[in-house]
């Protein structure tokens, strides 16, 4: 299972669903993709995000994807991203098909076609939200599901962006509960229980 971070780097937060699938019988890779910097303010983390080498962080990545499918006891692995490392990961499911099983993606976006993709894919999304633009959203599901692929969209009334991250003011306890128990079974059903 790849976990790839929000912005905010790799938190206390991100530490305990690293945990948390590792509970699950999960082997966990959750590389920290801002070399140890962590934000709390969201003007920092952009501006974080805005100096980071986008093909550092892509080649992180792939990196990760492959060491995770060499060692892998199935064909495919999982990847659950929030934010920046939805939008990494959804990209990386389409870059090396062969090694992507399921992509749960939370309030991430990708705009490149989804052609070759093999993924089942899981979108969770923030009821408000004003980091995600609604027609990136509904081109990217309409892109998807024209490719025939697995998916589910699950949106969760009265969140925000950053509503499945433990430690964020936005954290929705009932949410993310709700959030964890269709990843929980989206994961087990994607990668061969």
């Amino acid at each position: 299972m790849l976990l790839l971070h929000s912005w905010w780097g790799l938190t206390g937060g991100v530490r305990q669903l690293a945990d948390r699938l590792a509970d699950e019988g999960y082997t966990v890779l959750a590389p920290d993709m801002n070399d140890g910097k962590l934000f709390i303010d969201p003007l920092d983390a952009e501006a974080g995000l805005a100096a980071s080498d986008a093909n550092r962080l892509a080649r992180m990545t792939l990196s990760s994807v492959e060491l995770l499918a060499e060692r892998a006891v199935r064909p495919g692995i999982g990847i659950v991203g929030m934010s920046m490392g939805a939008s990494l990961g959804l990209w990386a499911s389409i870059r090396v098909p062969e090694n992507v099983a399921a992509v749960a993606a939370f309030y991430g976006t990708q705009t490149i076609d989804f052609a070759g993709a093999r993924a089942a894919y899981q979108l969770h999304y923030a009821d408000r939200d004003e980091f995600m633009d609604a027609d990136e959203v509904a081109l990217m599901e309409a892109t998807i599901a024209l490719e025939g692929l697995a998916l589910e969209v699950h949106r969760y009334p009265g969140t925000q962006h950053w509503f499945f991250e433990l430690g964020r003011p936005e954290y929705d306890s009932a949410a993310a509960e709700l959030a964890w128990d269709r990843l929980s079974v989206f994961l087990s059903a994607g990668l061969g229980g």
